[in-house]
């Protein structure tokens, strides 16, 4: 028996988010049928990320046990003819057997993009979140910089975690511009249900003048669902990078 990691690259806009759930498609579920119909015994893999419905990924990480002759660094090119086109495994190897990517320090990055237009782009529709209405980019850069560091982001997690506890650290949350798009990036060491884009929209509420950079630090005080902005929708959203801090290996961008 050996151990295989996969890195997976998706577009979810098709998806119910990667956990497997009943009579869904799921990105772990195209993957557990692919590899079933690959190795042609049935297989389930491991996810570090748990993405939710309509978002997107350059990098997620999954591991899978399995016993066929099939290199660890072969897989990416035999499981790919078995998946739906918007799901790509690109690169794979075989790692340690207590190899778990929830189980290990790391960093992961994500991104929030907001189109700012008079008309939406419809060939972007799926990757942007659109407004037509102008926003403060060094206000919400302000904000963005009172989330850095370990809190208690409990007004930043929507309700059904199952979290233990919702204190996490950021090492980065930045917002810069790109043509009429405005990013969002967070990198941290985890991340509670919904954490990213309740970011978001609270940073587009600053953006927008409903709130002030000084409301985020409020809210982080008030460990409040209520005291944060909305859940901003889930197709501006992308896990572009993911650090493994024991090896430094990284990937995505």
């Amino acid at each position: 028996m050996k151990r295989v990691l996969l890195v997976v690259a998706y577009d979810g806009t098709q998806y119910c988010g990667w956990q497997v759930q009943p009579h869904q498609a799921t990105i772990e579920g195209e993957l557990n049928k692919a590899l079933e119909s690959l190795t042609g015994v049935p297989t389930e893999v491991i996810g570090a990320s748990r993405t939710d419905s309509g978002v997107h990924a350059k990098c997620n990480l999954a591991v899978f046990d399995t016993e066929s002759p099939i290199p660890g660094e072969k897989f990416f090119y035999a499981v790919n003819k078995y998946l739906p086109a918007d799901i790509r495994v690109i690169a794979s190897r075989e790692v340690p057997t207590d190899f778990h990517p929830r189980h290990m320090e790391t960093k992961k990055t994500y991104e929030y993009r907001i189109q700012c237009a008079a008309v939406p782009d419809p060939m972007r529709r799926n990757y942007v979140c659109f407004t037509f209405r102008n926003m403060d980019v060094a206000a919400m850069q302000e904000g963005a910089a009172k989330l850095i560091g370990e809190h208690d982001f409990a007004s930043f997690c929507s309700a059904g975690s199952t979290a233990e506890t919702t204190v996490r650290t950021l090492y980065q949350c930045d917002v810069r511009t790109h043509g009429d798009e405005i990013i969002i990036r967070v990198q941290g060491s985890g991340f509670l249900y919904n954490m990213v884009r309740i970011i978001a929209g609270t940073l587009m509420d600053v953006g927008v003048g409903l709130r002030s950079p000084e409301d985020v630090q409020r809210m982080l005080d008030a460990a409040d669902r209520s005291a944060a902005g909305p859940t901003a929708p889930p197709q501006g959203l992308t896990l572009v990078n993911y650090e493994i801090v024991s090896t430094g290996e990284i990937f995505g961008k």
